[in-house]
């Protein structure tokens, strides 16, 4: 029996699924929450043996918060699921918790290349996590993978429904004197044939930063 479920936001990533979903270790449950996607992402997570989560209303938080219903196990993962990131490290992060030396475990992105993490990406990523850390949070990134227990984040009550989702977890998480452990994880080009919906273009930066920004006010 399972009691590690890895949440999986998905829009239009067919190209990456069956690898992310090969890699995810043994004994944790994948469900890949389709946000809407046209290019059979649904279908081909579902035959890779994958839980299809469907939500209709578009948005990153919308996304996540759809999987977090879903999920049965005691602990649960967030992971992206165009490639980026090595589901392999997932154990290490669910350890930490598991082991109650952490109440929340994220990975802080090391990128392999300047491909994997385009310069306003990084800069957009840079600035929030630095507004963070002077509130007091010791991180360098906005955790697109993490590790926590499910139903302390239920508690929480994040309300964000769009890119702010990840911040408005580190505030909440702050504010209820979360012991947070950040790990290096290696941050990887995505597959190819996927696009990223907020690194991919400097538009899409600015458009996370401001729903980020109006979490921070």
């Amino acid at each position: 029996m399972h009691d590690v479920d890895v949440v999986l936001p998905c829009l239009d990533e067919a190209a990456a699924i069956p690898g992310v979903l090969g890699a995810i270790p043994r004994g944790f449950r994948p469900l890949v929450v389709d946000n809407g996607s046209r290019d059979g992402s649904a279908e081909i997570a579902a035959a890779h043996g994958a839980v299809v989560v469907r939500e209709p209303r578009r948005g990153y938080g919308a996304a996540v918060h759809a999987g977090l219903m879903a999920v049965e196990g005691e602990f649960v993962c967030f992971l992206d699921c165009d490639g980026s990131l090595d589901p392999a490290v997932l154990p290490t992060l669910v350890g930490l918790v598991r082991q109650g030396q952490a109440d929340l475990a994220v990975g802080r992105r090391v990128p392999v290349s300047a491909k994997a993490w385009p310069w306003h990406a990084r800069a957009g990523n840079a600035l929030i996590a630095r507004l963070l850390r002077r509130r007091g949070l010791p991180v360098h990134d906005i955790a697109p993978i993490r590790a926590a227990r499910r139903t302390a984040l239920l508690r929480l009550g994040i309300a964000d429904r769009a890119f702010g989702y990840p911040l408005e977890l580190l505030c909440k998480a702050a504010a209820a004197q979360w012991r947070v452990c950040e790990l290096d994880v290696e941050y990887r080009p995505r597959a190819s044939g996927t696009r990223s919906k907020v690194s991919g273009s400097v538009l899409g930066t600015i458009r996370a930063v401001r729903d980020m920004a109006g979490v921070l006010r």
